[in-house]
């Protein structure tokens, strides 16, 4: 199981498979592309991220992936696929579940929800951009990404 400590000093430990851990999931996070581009958001106190957030009432992750993206992006979320689980041992630690899927469309005029709507940027842009929040930089969130972009390859041929 990867760990590492992000930029906040907290302990990480990641997992790809679910429910491996203690706490439930109530959080999720989205890592999807759209034409050959991430599908970030840019949140309006710490910059540029993948959508996510918490679960609301009852709805399952894969529900909250859904409306998490669309609240931040605009875009729609289809064939969610479950990635990774990983918890943040904070005073309070928190277990957020890891999604990507088909982004089928992008409605620039969607009200927004905390962000300032989509951001959509190349792999080289992400590695050079200086407006990614704290979560976005550690070793973590690479291993997701490639994750994802392998999934991409194997589903998409």
């Amino acid at each position: 199981m990867p760990t590492f400590t992000d930029l906040q000093g907290a302990d990480v430990h990641l997992t790809y498979g679910p429910n491996d851990f203690q706490i439930e999931a109530r959080h999720v996070l989205v890592i999807a592309r759209w034409k050959n581009k991430w599908v970030l958001t840019k949140h309006r106190v710490r910059g540029i991220e993948f959508p996510g957030g918490k679960v609301e009432g009852d709805e399952t992750l894969e529900e909250a992936s859904i409306r998490e993206m669309y609240e931040e992006t605009g875009a729609t979320l289809m064939n969610v696929q479950y990635v990774a689980e990983y918890v943040v041992q904070t005073e309070t630690p928190f277990c957020k579940a890891v999604f990507t899927g088909t982004i089928t469309s992008i409605d620039e005029d969607a009200e927004r929800y905390e962000t300032d709507g989509v951001v959509l940027l190349t792999t080289e842009q992400f590695m050079t951009c200086e407006h990614l929040s704290f979560h976005m930089k550690d070793s973590g969130m690479e291993q997701l990404m490639e994750w994802v972009r392998r999934y991409e390859e194997r589903h998409n041929d």
